[in-house]
């Protein structure tokens, strides 16, 4: 009994053994055949958002073509080192991933995925770039420029310290909150960074509609802060009129400190009439949608002693249904001067500079 069961195990093996030995030819026939053969053609697929394309076929073929020495149609398959290649690609600053393979016909497949740019940045000293959602800095392309928050007055350093990689986060999260809802989008022209202190700072929004200045602060709370941005400006801005404020100050949580300023009656009537009709139609979208969101009491805010102010409006908000994080549709500019344009496709912006408003009575 023991005999006829040794003889099974050993014809098992011998089989198993046959079969992978079997297999291993072939595979190693299929890898020499493979290597033998050549590059039929090649397919080059750029992918990026909504079409935006700040590299193109020319592009990657270019790379390419340095690194195979300005042959890849009909070079043998076994001279290409894929991986080498793809990481050469993902050299390219605007290049977030790159994959090649070939296929059974024996054409070399690439495939690259394009960086998105969140922000625009600008330098104390003028200087220009992108950043996208991982905080990495691409330089402006001659092919195109993108529609995307600017911010100024960012410090002009070839090597980031903590302190700057802190704002630079900070910049990236309120650019990604802004560009996510065409009503921001429409509303904000650019955001100003300045520096109130050791590892402090702070933005100050300027609007495309309104002549008035939106301090926020930091980048914390910041859907908060353009929440009762947006309450300030659907239950007062819209109803008292707009040439009463030159400051409205969102930074500090529970509380709307607009402070007042005069302003030519012609030009308050049309910002108003602007105002209105952005107003209206981010009504219109919340109409359209069913998100709730509860309301948030906003408290009034605490005035440190000696401190003046020409007039402050406290807003308590009602139920923040009329709060809709959602995109809200475009509204249209009143403001014949922009501090910094939108950017369009194949136009750059030009930076202008402003002064800023400053709170009266304060520093």
């Amino acid at each position: 009994m023991n005999t006829k069961r040794i003889i099974q195990k050993i014809i098992f093996v011998t089989l198993t053994l046959t079969a992978c030995s079997g297999l291993l030819v072939l595979l190693v026939a299929a890898i020499g055949k493979k290597n033998k053969e050549h590059c039929r053609d090649y397919v080059i697929t750029v992918k990026g958002v909504k079409n935006n394309f700040f590299i193109d076929e020319n592009d990657v073929m270019k790379r390419m073509g340095a690194a195979t020495n300005g042959r890849i149609k009909g070079k043998p398959i076994s001279l290409f080192n894929l991986r080498k290649l793809e990481q050469l690609l993902k050299d390219d600053v605007w290049i977030q991933d790159a994959q090649l393979y070939f296929d059974n016909h024996d054409v070399l497949h690439i495939s690259v995925l394009e960086r998105e740019p969140v922000a625009r940045i600008f330098t104390t000293s003028g200087n220009s770039f992108y950043i996208d959602s991982s905080e990495k800095q691409m330089p402006l392309s001659g092919k195109m420029s993108a529609r995307v928050p600017v911010f100024t007055n960012f410090p002009d350093k070839r090597f980031l310290d903590q302190q700057d990689s802190a704002l630079l986060n900070d910049v990236k999260k309120t650019a990604a909150f802004i560009i996510n809802d065409s009503f921001w989008m429409a509303q904000v022209e650019q955001i100003d960074i300045t520096q109130c202190g050791y590892n402090c700072w702070s933005f100050e929004m300027v609007p495309t509609i309104g002549d008035h200045i939106v301090k926020l602060g930091n980048g914390d709370d910041i859907d908060k802060k353009f929440h009762r941005l947006f309450v300030f400006y659907q239950q007062v801005m819209s109803k008292a009129g707009f040439d009463k404020y030159n400051i409205v100050d969102v930074q500090y949580a529970g509380q709307v400190v607009g402070s007042k300023a005069k302003m030519n009656k012609v030009d308050s009537i049309q910002l108003k009439l602007n105002i209105e009709k952005l107003l209206k139609e981010a009504e219109q979208m919340q109409k359209d949608t069913a998100t709730v969101i509860p309301a948030t009491a906003i408290e009034k805010p605490v005035i440190q002693p000696g401190q003046e102010v020409a007039a402050q409006t406290y807003v308590r908000p009602k139920a923040e249904k009329n709060f809709d994080p959602k995109p809200r549709p475009t509204g249209s500019s009143g403001r014949t001067t922009k501090a910094v344009s939108k950017t369009k496709s194949n136009t750059e912006p030009k930076l202008i500079k402003r002064p800023k408003a400053v709170m009266p009575g304060g520093n």
